[in-house]
């Protein structure tokens, strides 16, 4: 986008805009709005982050007024208080950029981190990894041992029916 603008604000002395934009591909009015933005600072941040810009400083405050302890729905509840009109969401997401989190409760989060020198321990059903034309032997299913045997039912046949009256 920032080339065509360039290029188009190359030539905007010799070419009326319309055109380039129509052999471009490129509406007038976003051309226009670039342009704008440009030359007036306060135009080049949507209302969200115009929004967001305000917010920040009253998240934070919020945060560090409670020992840097709430999370994100505690700092929403606390604003909404406060008489600060702001979705929970936006909330997140402002507390995330930044990294304000609350305190987790509990253990600490623990993750399984495999050791890569260890070898894989052998593949018991003896499924095929290769691609080709190989063909899997009738009725059976790549990644299952044993196929589909005996998982096809006929018609009539389930679980079956109760004549007479319940009981």
């Amino acid at each position: 986008a920032q080339a065509v603008t360039a290029y188009i604000d190359q030539h905007r002395e010799t070419c009326v805009v319309e055109p380039v934009c129509k052999v471009l591909q490129v509406a007038p009015p976003a051309c226009r709005r670039r342009v704008a933005r440009r030359r007036n600072p306060e135009l080049r941040s949507s209302r969200r982050e115009q929004r967001d810009t305000l917010l920040l400083p009253e998240i934070t405050r919020v945060w560090n007024a409670n020992q840097q302890v709430y999370g994100a729905v505690k700092v929403w509840k606390q604003l909404q208080r406060e008489g600060i009109q702001v979705a929970r969401c936006t909330v997140e997401r402002r507390m995330r950029r930044p990294g304000l989190q609350g305190v987790i409760r509990g253990k600490a989060v623990r993750t399984t981190v495999s050791n890569p020198l260890t070898p894989c321990p052998p593949d018991r059903v003896r499924r095929r990894f290769t691609a080709g034309p190989k063909k899997a032997p009738a009725g059976s299913s790549p990644g299952k041992a044993g196929g589909n045997r005996g998982s096809r039912l006929g018609a009539g046949q389930g679980f079956p029916r109760r004549s007479g009256p319940a009981g």
